[in-house]
């Protein structure tokens, strides 16, 4: 008789239950069946033979001639060949098989097939927190396989392909465990499919060129380019009648990054135009514009426009040049941080900082523009650091009507007129800043100007190296003046400004020059 099981749940074992559904075979008492039976053989015919214990490692288990011979003996190039016919999820299963299968499975090379497959990235993308992604070198990257771990990262995501999502969902066999992934032809039909199941937001727009999408942003969503070589060059998103992107209330995380965008009208010179742009950032949203390329055809407005209490956003190492407006053009209270970008050859100024507007830029490179490079006026604001300004048609800085900026260890040289102009009751701070090597006057204040010049390195004009008249005012304060063709200092017509604690020297005229009015002296 089988022994009952004791104990909590005996009635429940799934073992005692595969017993007791093997009953004892009732033999008939024959000469032919049962001369020289034991039994024992009569009494365990029910019963399985008991299993052999084993230690609980594998090596303890002899493995099947087949499975020893693929485990062990079949040579690297095989099953590196069979395993590069798996797609993902079956390579990572297959790495859970032995040692030898996982180091095999976590070949870079597998990865990186797999990989360019669907992201097409020629060097792995890295993503390792919202907001932020970059390219790196895998040789020189510090983990052994960073085709995977951007996998990893990049894995749950919508992609805009045109023509290639028809292919992919009438072939589910081939795709087999791409469950997390969507295609879309269209960037307007993956911003509608926020509501699929396993989609975190995260948008990749392939090779192509896109034009005339309506492009709203209003939700934190994550937009990307995924292309081979130079991303931005080859994912072209353009519109000929509005503008490409507007971000509204709502997508205050939301990031777009390397892409070219463009705003390319008909008509370049509509007064319509005046409304649109390459990117408009709204009232009340914060978005993050990263490694784009950016560039406007219109003779009207401006590429960038940020208007508006609450527009705060991030914008960083993009190419805002080649425009026929302005480059990047802030208004209205908006606010924001800029860095990294290039700002160059723009019809009019780089940066426009307008009524209130109050940015934070630093580390940007503006040049060789048509116009002035940076210009703040109508109480224009703005903290800007370690710009480097250089090669403008007017002055590298001007200054006008109310606006105050702070301009801090600034680069602004070879302007092909001034370096800082001030006018027109402009104020301004201006510390630490190198102003050198510019056509006229490293720095101009006039019309009842009054800002603060102090701490600066101010040398090698063609001409003098500050310049006021005109009822100019201002605070002359600190500064190392030098190598100027004319005077370091000239003061003229009603103007008064507190010069003081100023090295002025080696200059090829004089020192401090101050012509006073013949009216005046009268």
């Amino acid at each position: 008789m089988v022994a009952e099981e004791s104990g909590p749940g005996a009635q429940n074992s799934p073992y005692q239950l595969r017993r007791k559904s093997l009953p004892k075979r009732t033999v008939c008492p024959t000469k032919t069946n049962m001369e020289g039976a034991s039994t024992s053989t009569i009494e365990n015919f029910g019963h399985r033979p008991k299993r052999p214990r084993v230690s609980g490692k594998c090596q303890d288990l002899p493995a099947a001639p087949a499975e020893q011979y693929l485990q062990e003996k079949l040579p690297d190039e095989v099953v590196l060949k069979i395993f590069s016919y798996l797609l993902e999820q079956d390579l990572c299963r297959a790495a859970c098989v032995c040692k030898r299968f996982s180091e095999l499975a976590n070949d870079p090379i597998l990865w990186k097939r797999l990989y360019m497959e669907v992201f097409e990235y020629t060097r792995p993308m890295m993503h390792p927190e919202a907001g932020k992604f970059y390219q790196i070198n895998p040789e020189e990257y510090e983990q052994p396989n960073p085709w995977k771990e951007s996998f990893q990262q990049l894995y749950k995501g919508a992609h805009v392909k045109p023509g290639f999502a028809e292919h992919f969902y009438s072939n589910p066999a081939r795709y087999k465990g791409r469950d997390n992934m969507f295609y879309y032809d269209t960037i307007e039909d993956a911003l509608g499919g926020g509501q699929e199941p396993h989609f975190d937001g995260l948008i990749f727009v392939h090779s192509g060129i896109y034009t005339d999408e309506w492009i709203y942003i209003e939700s934190p969503i994550t937009m990307i380019g995924a292309a081979p070589g130079k991303v931005a060059e080859k994912v072209i998103i353009e519109n000929t009648r509005d503008s490409t992107f507007v971000f509204m209330e709502g997508s205050e995380d939301a990031y777009v990054g390397y892409m070219t965008i463009r705003f390319n009208p008909d008509d370049k010179s509509a007064q319509h135009h005046n409304a649109h742009h390459c990117l408009e950032i709204t009232v009340n949203c914060s978005p993050i514009i990263d490694h784009c390329i950016i560039r406007s055809t219109c003779t009207v407005g401006s590429a960038v426009c940020v208007s508006g209490q609450g527009a705060c956003p991030t914008i960083r190492h993009c190419n805002i040049s080649d425009c026929e407006n302005v480059g990047l053009y802030i208004t209205d209270h908006a606010q924001g941080i800029y860095e990294d970008n290039e700002i160059s050859n723009n019809a009019l100024a780089g940066i426009w900082v307008k009524n209130h507007g109050n940015p934070i830029i630093r580390r940007n490179h503006i040049h060789h523009g048509r116009d002035v490079g940076v210009f703040t006026f109508d109480h224009g604001m703005g903290y800007f650091e370690s710009c480097n300004i250089h090669r403008n048609r007017i002055a590298g800085f001007e200054v006008k009507a109310y606006a105050n900026p702070t301009v801090v260890r600034c680069e602004i040289h070879h302007g092909q007129t001034g370096g800082i102009y001030v006018h027109e009751k402009g104020r301004g701070q201006f510390i630490e800043n190198k102003i050198y090597a510019n056509n006229f006057a490293g720095v101009w204040i006039t019309s009842n100007s009054d800002p603060t010049i102090r701490g600066n390195a101010i040398f090698n004009g063609n001409q003098g190296g500050v310049y006021i008249f005109g009822d100019g005012r201002g605070l002359i304060e600190g500064n190392d003046i030098y190598g100027n063709a004319l005077a370091g200092i000239q003061i003229r017509t009603n103007s008064c400004p507190i010069v003081r604690h100023n090295k002025i020297h080696d200059g090829q005229h004089g020192g401090i020059y101050v012509l006073i009015d013949i009216f005046t002296i009268i």
